[in-house]
């Protein structure tokens, strides 16, 4: 494993930058100045041996020195010694309905990002845990498989949205399925929160949620939506352009199908918590998840590393030591080199 240990220091290659930008103005004054004294191409043919080319292969020569030092101040180093760490944790699967009947915006600002901002909150209170993060609407994926990786779970969620699953529906049983395969092999405890509003739900939900038990699995759900519904927001691009209808014309109103997640629940030896503008219902159920005995979970990390920053300054030297040898006028042997000639 590769890594910096001081990364704070990159901060120093802004100097590049605006050094660069000070040596552009420096050449565009240099001109300036020297146009004083007649023509540009008449002055050049008086300084027959300036070389504005090599004066900027030195300058990038020096930039080249400044960016290996700051790699070398970083500290870079590498992982010597792998040894197996343990700690005591659950396995959570996430399943997180992204149809569009999510973006009714009953619950502010929406199901969906309402639903995502308390799955970020939930990773912040995680603790030796692994999560994992299935979508599914007409069809489940997993979008991130089982972790301790907390950061990237983050990022994973930010980028969430219904225009990842391209089948429209809510097919929760495949998203069940889909999870039970996730967990693998592992002896840990495990826990499966599905986030929906139950809405055109299709499969053997039921029949999924068994084999789930089966598989050592308790399953959770939180319904997202109020009970008086609302209508289903339609986006071309990033502006709303209307509500969905049905066939007949009339506004389509998206409600939350409690008696279905209420059965998955009872069946999963889970709970069933119903979502509001005040809590989404993931407390309730991490408190539930809690009370679940934690499993031993083994993972293997490097504990120690090696400093390899010599390799990065003999960079910058020998870039350095070149760059000396670099003169600023035209090299003669190089000039009578005339391979076309």
């Amino acid at each position: 494993m590769f890594r910096f240990a001081n990364t704070y220091y990159f901060y120093l290659f802004l100097l590049i930058p605006l050094l660069t930008l000070a040596f552009a103005w420096f050449l565009l004054w240099r001109r300036k100045a020297v146009s004083r004294f007649g023509d540009w191409v008449v002055v050049k043919q008086l300084m027959p041996e300036a070389s504005v080319p090599k004066l900027i292969l030195k300058f990038a020569g020096a930039m080249l020195t400044v960016a290996f030092l700051v790699l070398t101040l970083a500290g870079p180093q590498t992982g010597s010694r792998i040894e197996k760490a343990h700690r005591q944790g659950i396995d959570i699967m996430v399943a997180l309905d992204v149809s569009n009947s999510m973006l009714a915006e009953d619950i502010k600002p929406n199901r969906l990002e309402r639903a995502k901002q308390s799955i970020s909150r939930l990773i912040d209170k995680l603790d030796g845990d692994r999560i994992g993060i299935i979508v599914f609407a007409g069809k489940a994926y997993t979008q991130l498989p089982i972790t301790t990786d907390y950061a990237a779970a983050k990022l994973f969620i930010s980028t969430i949205s219904p225009d990842i699953v391209p089948t429209q529906g809510t097919a929760i049983g495949e998203a069940i399925s889909r999870a039970i395969a996730s967990y693998g092999e592992t002896k840990n405890n495990k826990a499966l929160i599905i986030i929906t509003d139950g809405e055109d739900h299709e499969g053997d939900v039921m029949e999924k949620t068994k084999d789930a038990v089966k598989a050592g699995i308790a399953v959770y759900t939180i319904g997202m939506g109020l009970s008086e519904g609302a209508p289903i927001p339609i986006y071309q691009g990033n502006v709303m352009t209307g509500y969905k209808k049905d066939g007949s014309g009339n506004t389509v109103v998206s409600r939350l199908d409690e008696s279905l997640l209420q059965q998955i629940a009872s069946e999963g030896k889970g709970v069933y918590v119903r979502a509001s503008n005040s809590e989404t219902g993931l407390r309730p159920i991490m408190d539930e998840i809690n009370k679940i005995q934690e499993s031993e979970i083994e993972s293997k990390q490097f504990t120690d590393y090696e400093s390899r920053f010599q390799y990065f300054l003999a960079f910058a030297i020998i870039i350095m030591v070149a760059d000396l040898f670099i003169f600023e006028k035209k090299t003669n042997w190089l000039k009578r080199i005339r391979p076309f000639n």
